[in-house]
C-alpha cells in the first residue's frame, strides 16, 4: 500500500516537473520564432507553393494571409488560448471558401507551418537531446491544439455558409409572389420533398401575413410528383394558411398527382383545385371581388 502511494506521488511529481517545464521553456521558444519570422513564414510559403494549396489566392494575398496566420499561430504558443485564432479562423473561413478554397488545404497548411516549426526548433537544441526532447514535448501538444482548433473552425465555417446556400436555393426554388393586393402567387417547380415542403409552409404563412393576403393561388405545374406524406402536408398548408385568412387555390394538377391525391384518401374537400394557372388567377379575382375582363369585351362576374 505505502510503495503504491510512493508511485503514485512521484508519478504526480513527474506531472507537476513535466507541466512546469513546459511553461517555463514556451516564452523561449516563441521568443526563437519570432526572431526568425521572415525567414521561417518564407520557408513555409514555399512550402505551400511546391504543395500546390491555396493556389486561388495571388501572391500578395498568400504574403498577407501566411503572415497573419503565422502571427495567430506564435500568439497561442504564448497564451494558450484559442480565442483569437478561432475569431480569425472564421474571418479566413469567409474570405477563402467562395473561392472555393477546400478543407484538406487549410489543414495542410496548418501541418507545413507545424513541421516548418517544428524543424527549426530542431536545429536550434539538436546539440542537447535532453533539452530538445523536453521542448518538443512543450511545442507539441500545443501545435496539435492549434492544428485542431483551425480544422474545426474551418470545416464548422464552411457548414454555415453551405446551409446559408441550400437555404437560399430552396428560397428560390419556392417563391411567393404578390400578384396584386392580398393575392399572392406560389409556383413550384422540381420535386417537392418533406424539407421543400415544410419550408414551403413557412414561407407562404410568411408571406400571407407580410402581404396581408386574402387568397393564394399555388401552382404546382412543374411539380412532377409527391407523395403521400408530401399530400398530407400540402393539406395541412391549406388548413394552416386558412387559420391565417387566406383562401388557397391549387392549380395544375397533374393525372399523377391526382390519382395520388385520390388513392392515400386526401380529404379533397378541403382543397380548392383548379385546372391551370389562369384559371387559378380568375377565380382568385373573383373571391377577391374583382371583375375579371376578357379581349373582346366579355366579363365575368
Amino acid at each position: 500500500m505505502q510503495r503504491d502511494e510512493t508511485v503514485a506521488s512521484t508519478s504526480a511529481e513527474v506531472a507537476h516537473n513535466g507541466s512546469k517545464d513546459g511553461d517555463q521553456l514556451l516564452p523561449q521558444l516563441v521568443a526563437h520564432l519570432r526572431q526568425h519570422r521572415t525567414k521561417l513564414r518564407e520557408e513555409w510559403a514555399n512550402r505551400i507553393r511546391d504543395a500546390h494549396l491555396l493556389e486561388a489566392m495571388t501572391p500578395q494575398e498568400m504574403v498577407a494571409e501566411t503572415t497573419s496566420v503565422y502571427d495567430n499561430y506564435v500568439e497561442v504558443l504564448e497564451t494558450g488560448s484559442v480565442e483569437a485564432l478561432q475569431h480569425y479562423a472564421r474571418d479566413l473561413s469567409e474570405r477563402i471558401i467562395p473561392r472555393g478554397v477546400e478543407t484538406h488545404e487549410v489543414v495542410g497548411i496548418v501541418l507545413l507551418l507545424r513541421d516548418v516549426l517544428a524543424r527549426s526548433l530542431f536545429e536550434k537544441y539538436q546539440r542537447d537531446f535532453g533539452l530538445l526532447n523536453r521542448v518538443l514535448d512543450a511545442y507539441e501538444p500545443a501545435a496539435n491544439r492549434i492544428a485542431n482548433t483551425v480544422a474545426v473552425s474551418f470545416v464548422d465555417e464552411r457548414e454555415r455558409v453551405i446551409r446559408q446556400q441550400q437555404d437560399a436555393i430552396r428560397e428560390l426554388s419556392t417563391p411567393v409572389l404578390p400578384v396584386r393586393e392580398r393575392l399572392l402567387i406560389l409556383p413550384i417547380i422540381g420535386v417537392l420533398d418533406s424539407e421543400r415542403a415544410r419550408q414551403l409552409t413557412e414561407q407562404l404563412l410568411a408571406g400571407i401575413r407580410k402581404h396581408r393576403a386574402k387568397v393564394v393561388v399555388m401552382d404546382i405545374t412543374g411539380a412532377p410528383d409527391v407523395d403521400a406524406t408530401v399530400a398530407n402536408h400540402l393539406v395541412e398548408t391549406v388548413d394552416a394558411s386558412r387559420l391565417m385568412g387566406a383562401s388557397v387555390i391549387i392549380t395544375g394538377l397533374s393525372p399523377t398527382i391526382a390519382q395520388t391525391l385520390v388513392t392515400i384518401g386526401v380529404d379533397l374537400s378541403k382543397m380548392n383545385t383548379i385546372g391551370d394557372l389562369q384559371g387559378g388567377l380568375e377565380e382568385a379575382e373573383r373571391l377577391l371581388g374583382y371583375t375579371v375582363t376578357r379581349e373582346g369585351g366579355d366579363r365575368r362576374s
